[in-house]
């Protein structure tokens, strides 16, 4: 990350029933990401897709003043284990509607119409950014490399979400 760009604070959850730290191939690949960007990694976690147990994670964690940015991974499909979208869409002050369209359509390049099947969305809590995504690794990479990478790099023109998080400071201030 270059000299006059933000470093925003970041966790990374992984949401299922079955994954660990060895088979989380998601989750490491966000937290990759986001180190690699140059951003600080505070939090990894795998949690059950239990909706009161993930709810009451994200809610600690928007509630937490050094988190900026949630990446969330997992349980935004359609079986009844899917929890995310009724575990985190209660915490958010604001939704990023955009975000959910877009990764549709970027997904609809590399899976077809399967793609109506993910409730992908995002949304802002408390001047924390909030995303979830698919559990695949794919749909993970989908998410970072077109939306989410530029959306947390502050020199990203026209616009970006760094200037909008919580105990954000400029380079130099």
């Amino acid at each position: 990350m270059s000299s006059n760009s933000i470093a925003v604070n970041a966790a990374v959850v992984t949401v299922s029933d079955t994954r660990t730290e060895d088979t989380d191939s998601s989750g490491r690949y966000l937290a990759e990401q986001l180190e690699n960007a140059g951003h600080r990694l505070l939090h990894k976690i795998i949690i059950k897709d239990d909706t009161y147990k993930l709810r009451a994670l994200i809610a600690s964690l928007i509630a937490d003043d050094q988190v900026q940015a949630i990446l969330v991974t997992g349980g935004t499909g359609f079986t009844a284990r899917d929890n995310t979208v009724k575990a985190v869409t209660p915490l958010l002050d604001m939704h990023i509607d955009g975000f959910g369209e877009i990764f549709r359509y970027l997904s609809h390049a590399e899976i077809g119409s399967s793609t109506v099947q993910s409730r992908a969305f995002a949304g802002m809590s408390n001047g924390a950014i909030v995303f979830c995504m698919p559990g695949s690794t794919g749909a993970c990479r989908t998410a970072w490399e077109g939306l989410i990478e530029q959306q947390l790099d502050s020199r990203h023109k026209p616009c970006h979400f760094v200037d909008k998080l919580k105990n954000v400071h400029q380079p130099g201030s």
